[in-house]
């Protein structure tokens, strides 16, 4: 496995040295270079609150230190459940029980049998340089797909609304790498900036270009979920970095909320899909339509389920029906529509409560542990993947964990945990 790795490194060191040392790239940094002196040092900036507006947000201990923690999961969940406008089935609510409960043992109790070393010295680590060739690779890779994919359908989705469904999703699936490229490359940065590399404005800048770059990608092929996935993982980075203050990442998540309650309101109403006079209701219906689909799925799986793992696997390229549409089929509408299940849909289809119960202690435990090795090393590589893992976690709470790249990544973070718990072990057994 090391030998692989450091195979793999080695050329994406070499492929960005070169990147970076081609006109066009010398051209593009020597400009961003020259824009972000201007940033660091404008007179604007002194107008911009300090760090210590609104205090007693920052003074709170939950704000300041656990504001991400796993158990946000479960608030969001409750949100989005409160969001409902019809009363929940007592056969679904018993479900929910069951998904909260396994899912606080495996965020909270759990890690706490499996690393018990609070050394600050990581037991595993990454090489920065190295990481950082990797998100850079990964960024390039998704900047060339997404001219492939607007050169498929003859223009830009944003500009062309009727062409997104056009696109192919082969072509469009390596632009969505372009969030973990950012992930670790804003990571890499949030490393610089502990080891007084650059200063605080300086990565506030650069993580800044980060989300206008992948924003710019993603919304021009007419994505917003990603979107809103590259912004909650700079902004989960910036909070456990100490980049940003509490209290602005506290108002931006009201900020945000409200930008998303608009922007779907406006859109209903230009659509003519609603016509009531509240903001929420657009939310509101599309939470009761979820969860109307979850409250479907609970009745026909039942305990033990019904597809026995064939949804989560049609996540795989090349299947006949993706997940979504596998939904759709299942609810007898039609296989051509995406349907999202909301994080529970698929455990539950799958394997029923059982599944429930099993894959939501699973997916807790990834988190808690994640979440623990973090504030144990505050190491920039496990603040970048934890950061990662939340975020399509947040996410999944309507839309589920299905994409096979998302799931890639939970793979990959299952992979680095585990060598990091054995490697754990190991050293304290020395001691």
């Amino acid at each position: 496995m090391s030998l692989i790795y450091s195979k793999l490194t080695a050329v994406l060191n070499k492929i960005t040295y070169e990147f970076r040392r081609s006109f066009i790239f010398t051209t593009i940094f020597s400009i961003l270079t020259f824009i972000e002196k201007q940033w660091v040092n404008s007179y604007f900036k002194s107008f911009y609150p300090s760090e210590n507006f609104l205090d007693f947000l920052n003074k709170n201990k939950i704000i300041r230190n656990y504001l991400f923690s796993p158990l946000i999961i479960l608030f969001v969940f409750a949100i989005f459940l409160i969001l409902s406008l019809n009363r929940l089935t007592d056969s679904l609510i018993m479900t929910l029980i069951i998904a909260f409960v396994f899912f606080f043992v495996g965020a909270v109790v759990l890690p706490r049998f499996f690393i018990r070393n609070s050394s600050k010295k990581p037991a595993l680590s990454f090489n920065a340089k190295d990481m950082y060739s990797i998100g850079f690779c990964l960024i390039i890779l998704s900047i060339v797909f997404f001219f492939i994919s607007i050169a498929s359908v003859g223009g830009i989705p944003l500009l062309k609304p009727s062409i997104r469904y056009l696109l192919k999703p082969a072509f469009t699936m390596p632009v969505f790498l372009i969030i973990p490229g950012i992930c670790i490359v804003g990571s890499v940065y949030l490393q610089y900036y502990k080891e007084n590399k650059i200063s605080r404005s300086q990565i506030r800048f650069r993580l800044l270009v980060l989300i206008l770059i992948s924003g710019a990608l993603l919304l021009g092929l007419g994505y917003r979920t990603p979107l809103l996935a590259a912004l909650l993982i700079m902004i989960i980075m910036g909070y456990y970095g100490k980049v940003l203050s509490p209290w602005e990442v506290v108002i931006g998540a009201l900020i945000g909320v409200g930008a998303i309650i608009g922007i779907g309101y406006f859109r209903s109403v230009s659509e003519y899909t609603i016509t009531a006079t509240s903001p929420f209701y657009a939310l509101q219906s599309r939470a009761d339509f979820t969860l109307h689909v979850l409250d479907l799925l609970n009745y026909i799986s039942g305990d033990f389920g019904l597809t026995k793992g064939s949804l989560l696997a049609s996540s795989i390229p090349g299947s006949e029906l993706g997940p979504r549409m596998m939904i759709g089929k299942l609810i007898s509408w039609r296989t051509e529509v995406t349907v999202t299940p909301t994080l529970i849909g698929q455990m539950v289809v799958d394997f029923g409560r059982v599944g429930v119960a099993v894959e939501m202690c699973i997916l807790g435990f990834i988190l808690g542990i994640g979440f623990k090795i973090m504030r144990m090393t505050d190491n920039y590589f496990y603040i970048g993947l934890y950061s990662l893992l939340l975020t399509y976690s947040i996410l999944g709470v309507e839309t589920g964990i299905l994409d096979i790249q998302v799931l890639g990544y939970f793979a990959i973070a299952i992979l680095v945990y585990a060598i990091y718990i054995v490697k754990n072990i190991k050293n304290e057994e020395k001691i």
